[in-house]
């Protein structure tokens, strides 16, 4: 199934596969967040459909919004895995759980409303001057980037 056929669900199960699957549950959590955090902030970052001529928040647009989440990149290696994920993969599955528990309220926020965020292996233009507000294994989060 191609992910332009996926609903909000498992694109953002994908996004968090794509994003965190080396980085534990932990970390696979807190990309969850900060997807939901986007998807409530209302700023450029979140992804809208158009429902009666008029913009609606999207979690699947706000996963799939250009260059927001590189494991969406064409050329990002992750995307052609992304686009070949079903439910025999197991973190998948996971991945799936995480994103239900997100979206019924049933995972809290523990990432301090972070909307941000990126691997320790590099350090965005974005992310200078900028303090984390809470890092795991692999990814620093920050809250203050506008």
């Amino acid at each position: 199934m191609s992910p332009d056929d996926w609903n909000d669900l498992q694109t953002m199960a994908g996004t968090i596969w794509g994003e965190a699957r080396g980085d534990g549950i932990e970390g696979m959590e807190a990309v969850a967040c900060v997807i939901h955090n986007r998807f409530h902030a209302r700023k450029w970052f979140t992804g809208y459909h158009i429902e009666n001529g008029v913009k609606v928040p999207d979690i699947k647009q706000t996963c799939l919004k250009k260059y927001q989440f590189s494991c969406w990149n064409r050329k990002d290696p992750n995307f052609s895995k992304i686009i070949r994920l079903n439910k025999s993969d197991k973190t998948f599955c996971l991945c799936l759980e995480i994103a239900t528990r997100v979206l019924s309220g049933k995972l809290p926020d523990f990432t301090n409303n972070a909307t941000f965020y990126h691997t320790r292996a590099v350090r965005p233009k974005w992310a200078q001057h900028h303090s984390p507000c809470y890092e795991t294994e692999h990814h620093l989060f920050y809250n203050d980037v506008n």
